[in-house]
């Protein structure tokens, strides 16, 4: 595994291109430049990474087009989990980095809920929403359109009721740093930042305890 080095400004131009042109031609034409400028620093991003993060996995580059009207083959986006860090992702817009849960069985929605709801703990989620917007970052989710039934209209907390799944990311684009081994520890701090989110979510919520036919 190479080391580190930061992500060339090739592997956004390589997306602009994928953008404009989303087929097998493009894809086969420019191979060589997805594997050293944009899927080659991820794996050793990743590895960088995963002393304080954990098992990497990097998603597959194809569109899953079986059920979507919109046939392009190709994500426009290279993207990356790391198990106890977060999300992410490079495309053509640059560098971004998330974390939450991007997805929640009926099971956690309403643990959520109901953490949102109560006196003790929804304030402590409402504090760390409002630390990580004012520091930049932006917190959202799936959200119903009126809020959630059996909970009051006036509830001080309804905004946040509203969601089903909650996450926080930070959008970097394409700082000077991009290019650079230092690309890896503003990616960690953002994690880091975003254990806030997290580590509230883990205790009030977990994972669900359903079936897996009933998620």
């Amino acid at each position: 595994m190479s080391e580190f080095t930061g992500f060339p400004t090739e592997a956004l131009i390589f997306f602009e291109g994928l953008e404009a042109d989303n087929s097998k031609a493009y894809w086969t034409d420019h191979r060589a430049t997805y594997e050293t400028a944009v899927r080659g620093p991820m794996l050793a991003l990743l590895a960088a990474l995963g002393p304080e993060f954990g098992e990497p996995h990097v998603f597959r580059p194809y569109r899953d087009v079986r059920f979507s009207k919109d046939k392009s083959p190709y994500k426009t986006a290279i993207g990356a989990h790391c198990e106890r860090g977060g999300y992410v992702q490079v495309s053509a817009s640059g560098l971004m980095a998330a974390s939450g849960y991007w997805r929640t069985a009926p099971d956690q929605v309403e643990r959520l809920r109901a953490a949102i709801a109560d006196d003790l703990r929804g304030p402590g989620l409402e504090d760390i929403v409002a630390r990580l917007r004012a520091d930049g970052c932006e917190v959202s989710g799936d959200q119903l359109r009126t809020r959630p039934r059996g909970y009051a209209a006036d509830h001080p907390r309804v905004e946040l009721l509203r969601y089903k799944t909650l996450t926080a990311h930070r959008g970097f684009g394409e700082p000077s740093w991009l290019g650079e081994p230092a690309c890896a520890e503003h990616v960690a701090s953002a994690w880091r930042e975003m254990r806030l989110l997290t580590d509230w979510l883990d205790e009030q919520v977990g994972a669900s305890r359903l079936p897996e036919s009933r998620r």
